[in-house]
């Protein structure tokens, strides 16, 4: 299998299957002489990990992240970092049913035609497990971006979405399980995603992500446009099924009069419908996009599919699933932001 690596002057390839021994990577382009916070990227990971709250899948996994090379005393070396997550918790019988079967809407059926074999026990290589890997490149990421700030939340869940009406409070998205910054609508978001999951059923959302204190002369013209990497990355993200920046589809129903980011005398702009990126160049302004995520695809209800002698056959979803994977998608949209500007970041250092 081809396609393990991710990112040009700084370079993730990751390992690992959701039920081997263990999950990893190595990150490769980081310069030396950077300190980094070690608890601060455990901390990027306890976001992430299963089993933090009632409305996600109960899979406990301490996900505590063990680094091999690359780091001394707290210092980079320059050298590639390496690092590994134990996988514990992997409970594999619970997918014994789907052996020969294929989950509808899942990497099965298309593992299975192009490499002649799948690993069936939690997708294998194709499961969300693997993200943990980004989110550990993505906190070091953060730290080469010192002064950046990234923050993602969930801007809807199915149909309960942010107004203009509704107010936005950064302070209290880590204060509730469904990481959302309005208090009142992240309480129904969840009391909807409890009823989805005794439901047996799944639903689907937005993330939406603010970066701030971008550098200007990130990305390039044509082929490394800034926001075409950055939805590249987020396009990778398991379940994500659209991506857009700035005024993203809204802005076909504005005129171009209304739409245009007017400058201010210092080079900034009076409005940000851009999303901080023209000409797929970084100018200063947040950078802004929503990440689609389609409802998770194992649900605890009955469906007909097929198995491997193609006949048709009636399957039921096991073991532990997140019925909404939003709430622990936004550490992973934040890690993938963090590679991608970090990378064009260092790319320009080398340069100039």
């Amino acid at each position: 299998m081809a396609s393990n690596s991710f990112g040009s002057f700084l370079k993730l390839t990751t390992y690992g299957e959701s039920h081997g021994v263990s999950i990893g990577g190595i990150l490769d382009g980081v310069p030396p002489g950077i300190q980094l916070d070690l608890e601060k990227i455990q901390l990027e990971l306890d976001r992430r990990k299963p089993g933090q709250s009632a409305i996600v899948t109960q899979r406990k996994e301490s996900d505590i992240v063990h680094f091999k090379s690359g780091i001394f005393e707290g210092i980079t070396t320059g050298l590639p970092i390496g690092f590994e997550i134990q996988n514990t918790d992997n409970k594999s019988k619970d997918y014994g049913h789907i052996k020969d079967v294929f989950r509808p809407n899942h990497a099965d059926y298309t593992y299975d035609q192009k490499y002649g074999q799948r690993d069936h026990r939690g997708g294998g290589r194709s499961s969300a497990r693997e993200t943990a890997s980004w989110v550990v490149a993505g906190a070091i990421a953060k730290q080469i971006l010192k002064d950046v700030k990234f923050t993602a939340y969930t801007h809807s869940v199915g149909s309960l979405e942010f107004t203009e009406q509704d107010s936005i409070d950064f302070d209290v998205i880590e204060k509730n399980p469904v990481r959302c910054p309005n208090e009142k609508l992240a309480s129904k978001m969840e009391d909807y995603i409890r009823q989805i999951r005794k439901e047996g059923d799944t639903i689907g959302g937005i993330v939406k992500c603010v970066i701030s204190n971008v550098p200007k002369n990130l990305g390039d013209p044509i082929f490394e446009k800034l926001h075409a990497n950055l939805g590249k990355a987020m396009m990778t993200i398991n379940a994500v099924k659209g991506f857009d920046y700035g005024s993203g589809f809204d802005g076909i129903s504005m005129k171009g009069s209304e739409h245009n980011d007017l400058f201010n005398t210092d080079g900034s702009t009076k409005t940000n419908h851009s999303g901080g990126i023209q000409g797929g160049i970084s100018n200063g302004m947040d950078i802004t996009f929503r990440v689609a995520f389609k409802p998770v695809a194992t649900l605890m209800q009955k469906q007909q599919t097929i198995n491997k002698n193609s006949e048709e056959v009636e399957m039921q979803g096991k073991g532990r699933h997140d019925p909404c994977v939003v709430p622990r998608a936004i550490p992973v949209v934040e890690a993938m932001s963090a590679l991608v500007l970090a990378d064009a970041y260092l790319l320009n250092k080398s340069i100039h």
